[in-house]
């Protein structure tokens, strides 16, 4: 037996979009990842190679090294794909009144624990706390403590 949830509008399916359509696909992307391992290899070649070794010694390769990183083009490429993330439509089904009053519930327990104040143990104006308390004489905040 299966569940079906039928309805009388049919639901569209809204196409999520892929990493691959942002990191890979477009020319510039493709570009600059083929251009990675080309870099890096003229950068190892440049150990023997002295005509390489004068551009790989120069400030101009400390930028060349931040632009040919990986991380770097694969957190400037991911832009594209975290915008068009979260600009898609979220998908499923809304949550119901039960679901938001029990998120409503578990926010309010955790602004309880917010208005507790610190713990004794590093709270400076509680004795329990030993040297740290400010009316200790050997507390480093004590006002007539002597150095």
């Amino acid at each position: 037996m299966q569940n079906h949830h039928s309805s009388a509008i049919p639901e569209l399916e809204v196409p999520q979009p892929a990493a691959a359509d942002w990191l890979w696909r477009p020319w510039y992307a493709k570009l600059w990842w083929a251009a990675i391992p080309i870099y890096w290899a003229a950068a190892a070649a440049s150990l023997k190679i002295s005509a390489l070794a004068a551009f790989y010694d120069s400030a101009a390769a400390g930028f060349a090294n931040i632009l040919f990183f990986p991380p770097t083009a694969l957190f400037i490429l991911g832009f594209g794909f975290a915008r068009a993330r979260f600009d898609s439509p979220l998908v499923g089904d809304p949550l119901s009144d039960e679901e938001i009053e029990e998120l409503k519930h578990m926010g309010s327990e955790d602004e309880d624990w917010e208005h507790l104040g610190p713990h004794w143990s590093v709270d400076m104006y509680d004795p329990r706390s030993g040297g740290l308390y400010i009316g200790n004489p050997n507390s480093l905040q004590h006002p007539r403590r002597r150095y």
